[in-house]
C-alpha cells in the first residue's frame, strides 16, 4: 500500500462547501482507502491505496486519478465541486526538503501546490514580479513562499498565483504540510 495526502482546496472557509472532518474520513473509507486521518478543517487528509505511485513519476499527474475519485465522490455526496491534490507522502517530503528558505523562513512560509506544471512563459513573466515583503519561488509542482508580514496582508495569495499561473492550486502552512508528514509516519 502507498500512503497518499490529499489536500481539498476551498472546503469549509466562511460557511461555504462545509465537510466535516469526520463525513470525509467515511467518504475515503467507501473508496476503499485505507488508514484514513484527517487534519484540521481545512480539507487535509492522509490515507493508504494499493493504487501504485509509479503513474505520478511517469506522467506528473494525480495518482491514478485518485484526485477525481475523490472529487466525485465529494461532488455525488455534497452536490458541489471541490478540487482536489493528491501527493505521495515522498513527493511532500520532497517538496519541503527543497525549500529555498533558511529554517527560520521556512517554519514562516507557505506551500501553494500546484495541480499541474504551469507554462513557462507565465512563469517567467511571474519572476519580473517582487513585492519587498513576499519572497517566492516557483517549481514545476509548487510555489514556495515566505510573507514576511504574514499570510493574512499578502498580495500574492494563492488565488493571485492561480489566475496568473494559470493553474489549480491550494496552498498550505509549513506547519500544517510537516503534521500531515507525522500522521503519515503512523
Amino acid at each position: 500500500m502507498t500512503k497518499y495526502i490529499a489536500f481539498l482546496r476551498g472546503v469549509n472557509v466562511s460557511g461555504q462547501k462545509k465537510i466535516l472532518m469526520a463525513d470525509l474520513r467515511t467518504l475515503f473509507e467507501s473508496l476503499g482507502f485505507r488508514d484514513v486521518q484527517t487534519y484540521i478543517q481545512s480539507g487535509n487528509a492522509v490515507f493508504a491505496s494499493c493504487a501504485s505511485a509509479k503513474a505520478l513519476d511517469d506522467t506528473k499527474e494525480e495518482a491514478l486519478g485518485l484526485d477525481v475519485k475523490i472529487s466525485e465522490a465529494i461532488k455525488e455526496k455534497y452536490s458541489f465541486e471541490v478540487p482536489v491534490l493528491v501527493k505521495t507522502v515522498d513527493q511532500i517530503q520532497q517538496i519541503i526538503t527543497h525549500s529555498p528558505f533558511s529554517e527560520e523562513k521556512l517554519l514562516k512560509s507557505y506551500f501553494i501546490l500546484l495541480k499541474t506544471e504551469p507554462e513557462r512563459d507565465h512563469v517567467l513573466e511571474i519572476q519580473k514580479m517582487s513585492t519587498p515583503d513576499e519572497e517566492f519561488l516557483i517549481t514545476s509542482n509548487v510555489v514556495y513562499i515566505f510573507y514576511a508580514l504574514g499570510a493574512g496582508k499578502a498580495k500574492l495569495s494563492n488565488n493571485w498565483f492561480e489566475k496568473k499561473l494559470n493553474v489549480k492550486a491550494t496552498a498550505r502552512n509549513y506547519r500544517t504540510m510537516a503534521k500531515l508528514l507525522e500522521l503519515a509516519a503512523h
